[in-house]
């Protein structure tokens, strides 16, 4: 097993690599440089949570094409669309399987929090 370093606020590594696959914790919509969260509604923050997702794939040595699952949360069902809207925009042809969550409040007012599994290219 092998934990990834990188920004983590908490007890918890941003991701970790076991048996071929990347477990990628779940990424909420900071902005890396100023650790404020993205302004701008629940599009901006799905992309945000995305492309902070994507920065711990990277770091692990994987892309958006090899995600095998992701799970999203969100505290209102009723902003699934807007975020579906971003999340395909994301995946493009890549359909990995999901789940949609909807949770209580998340951490810092976030509307959106997002993990993921990859697998590791061969």
């Amino acid at each position: 097993m092998k934990k990834l370093s990188g920004r983590a606020s908490g007890h918890y590594s941003p991701g970790v690599i076991a048996g071929g696959m990347l477990y990628v914790s779940g990424q909420l919509p900071r902005i890396p440089e100023t650790g404020n969260i993205a302004a701008g509604g629940i599009e901006a923050q799905a992309q945000q949570a995305l492309l902070n997702l994507e920065a711990v794939l990277k770091l692990g040595g994987a892309t958006r094409e090899n995600v095998v699952q992701c799970r999203v949360y969100v505290t209102d069902i009723g902003l699934w669309d807007a975020v579906n809207g971003v999340y395909s925009a994301f995946f493009g042809g890549h359909k990995p399987a999901r789940a949609i969550v909807p949770v209580g409040a998340l951490h810092h007012g976030c509307l959106i929090e997002i993990e993921a599994v990859a697998e590791l290219p061969q």
